[in-house]
């Protein structure tokens, strides 16, 4: 919350000198056990920030400062560096991993569409895959946690940091760029499972089929449900309710669609998301009360998360009228981004299935066009519009008339 009114470099920059009048004062020792706690905390809850070259400058000089007066603030000192090391390094290999999963996940396969003389299917599908929803739905579990596993507390500030009118004009931040890549690599992920699911339903030639897949994923939404899975839950139902996917009336017909209207009353965002904010307190109970792993999994919505710590940010002020700090505010975003922190925590307690995830990340998807010109192939346009928009689509997708 402090780096809403100054950058860390700034505060830790304030730290230090803090330390050379308590040296000058000869108060080291007394002052020694809170900077050490300080340091602690700090680099175990943000590590991100040592990664300023500043801020590393800053630390250096608190350490050869207070280091001499005492061999155990050595020793304390000497683990929060090794421990400070070892969470960068692993924060490096988690951004290189989501850069690779990002270039494989950006495949479009709207070449692959299929006309009225489908041929055999030339890529795999989900089914050939796994044909079993809870496995489905604990492998979409593995990737969500993956991806909170890199989400740093401060990301959510950074991503929403406004200027404090009593500041002056200087934005915190101002001189560095926001670092909130895993927010959104985050965010590409749930995209692309609207898209995967919607691919999977329009990619079949034959309706049967298409029901098919339509009741598996049905199965597999309301085993996320069941998990607490809630953001694979929503990019299930978004891809599902999809234009090129809720148009294929006579595939829909074939289905079972009791247990998919169960699930999207389950997310209807009447009421801010009653529903759902109901379910998810009825997890985050079960999270707390917990004797295992597989009860402590609480995947909330993310965007609505977002959404919601966007809107405390913006909806109250820093400040109060008489210019204190408005406290009220900052405990309630501590609270939501704690309780996400905790979630965030929890290692998954399934087996991985490294078929199901490679799919789930390389699988090729259609684009929007993509997922149009298949749902027209599998069904054909009802309308002068959507006539136009198919012969269009073949041109400029596929170069036939």
């Amino acid at each position: 919350i402090a780096r809403l009114f100054i950058p860390p470099p700034e505060l830790l920059a304030r730290v230090c000198e803090l330390c050379i009048k308590q040296q000058q004062l000869d108060q080291m020792r007394k002052f020694g056990p809170k900077i050490l706690q300080l340091l602690t905390e700090w680099t175990e809850t943000f590590p991100s920030d040592f990664r300023d070259e500043k801020m590393v400058g800053h630390l250096k000089d608190i350490i050869h400062r207070i280091a001499p007066c005492d061999e155990e603030y050595w020793k304390t000192l000497n683990q929060v560096l090794q421990k400070l090391s070892q969470r960068l390094a692993l924060m490096s290999q988690g951004e290189e991993s989501i850069v690779k999963v990002s270039l494989n996940a950006s495949s479009i396969s709207d070449k692959l569409v299929a006309f009225k003389t489908k041929p055999p299917p030339i890529q795999k599908d989900m089914l050939s895959i796994c044909n079993d929803p809870y496995t489905l739905a604990q492998q979409l579990t593995h990737v969500e946690l993956e991806h909170l596993s890199h989400i740093g507390p401060e990301e959510f500030v950074q991503a929403f940091v406004q200027k404090d009118p009593l500041d002056g004009t200087q934005p915190c931040f101002s001189d560095q760029k926001k670092k909130t890549s895993n927010l959104e690599a985050y965010v590409r992920w749930f995209n692309r499972l609207c898209y995967l699911v919607a691919t999977e339903i329009c990619m079949p030639a034959k309706k049967k089929q298409r029901a098919l897949v339509i009741e598996f994923f049905i199965d597999v939404a309301r085993e996320c449900f069941n998990i607490g899975n809630f953001n694979s839950l929503m990019a299930i139902i978004s891809g599902m309710n999809m234009s090129p996917v809720s148009r294929l009336k006579k595939t829909w017909g074939k289905t079972k669609t009791a247990k998919f209207f169960i699930l999207e009353h389950q997310m209807d965002p009447t009421g801010n998301f009653y529903n759902y904010r109901t379910a998810l307190r009825g997890a985050a109970h079960r999270s707390q009360t917990a004797n295992s792993n597989r009860e402590r999994i609480v995947i909330p919505f993310f965007s609505l998360l977002i959404k919601d710590i966007y809107f405390l940010n913006e909806g109250c002020a820093n400040r109060l009228p008489n210019g204190h700090v408005n406290f009220e505010k900052f405990v309630e975003l501590a609270r939501q981004v704690g309780e996400f922190m905790t979630w965030k925590q929890v290692e998954c307690p399934f087996e991985e299935d490294r078929a199901i995830l490679h799919y789930l990340h390389t699988a090729p998807i259609f684009s929007e066009d993509g997922l149009y010109l298949a749902s027209y192939e599998s069904e054909s346009p009802e309308n002068q519009v959507e006539k136009d928009r198919w012969k269009a689509l073949r041109s400029n997708v596929l170069g036939k008339t």
